[in-house]
């Protein structure tokens, strides 16, 4: 039976790292540290790969948040929508119908369906993340301080 490592990680770090949609970049915890950190797909730094590769362990990426990712949670909120004229708008700017718009701006005249949608987003990305921590047996403080094992 291993031991616990206690260590201190940034909750908004590691919430920005799961929000991050850059794709010139990959990020990375330190589970030694609790360092958050990114390097640049591009990298000419040979070395700074190399460690990670060989501290597989200690270094976890963090996925990215793509466009895969905000798709299902578009679609899922689009799919939900009650308002026919609302819900045809978007599914033509889902699809690249002219004229389009990005979904936020769109629903930012629909106060009710805004609030919808950044709360979908909010427990899509918190169940995102509580799972990549179970998965990698990161778990909060008051989850080893209570003897329960969940982020």
């Amino acid at each position: 039976m291993g031991t616990i490592h206690s260590v201190e990680i940034s909750w908004e770090d590691l919430l920005g790292a799961f929000t991050n949609g850059q794709t010139d970049r990959a990020y990375f915890l330190d589970r030694l540290t609790g360092e958050i950190f990114y390097i640049p797909f591009l990298t000419e730094n040979n070395e700074v790969r190399q460690q990670l590769e060989n501290n597989g362990e200690r270094f976890l990426e963090i996925p990215p948040f793509d466009y895969l990712s905000e798709r299902k949670i578009v679609t899922e909120f689009v799919a939900g929508i009650s308002d026919p004229e609302l819900r045809s708008m978007l599914n033509s700017s889902l699809s690249g119908v002219k004229p389009y718009g990005k979904i936020e701006d769109i629903i930012s005249f629909y106060p009710h369906e805004e609030e919808r949608f950044v709360l979908l987003k909010d427990q899509f990305l918190s169940k995102r993340l509580k799972n990549w921590m179970e998965e990698n047996n990161l778990f909060t403080a008051d989850a080893v301080q209570g003897g329960v094992k969940h982020a």
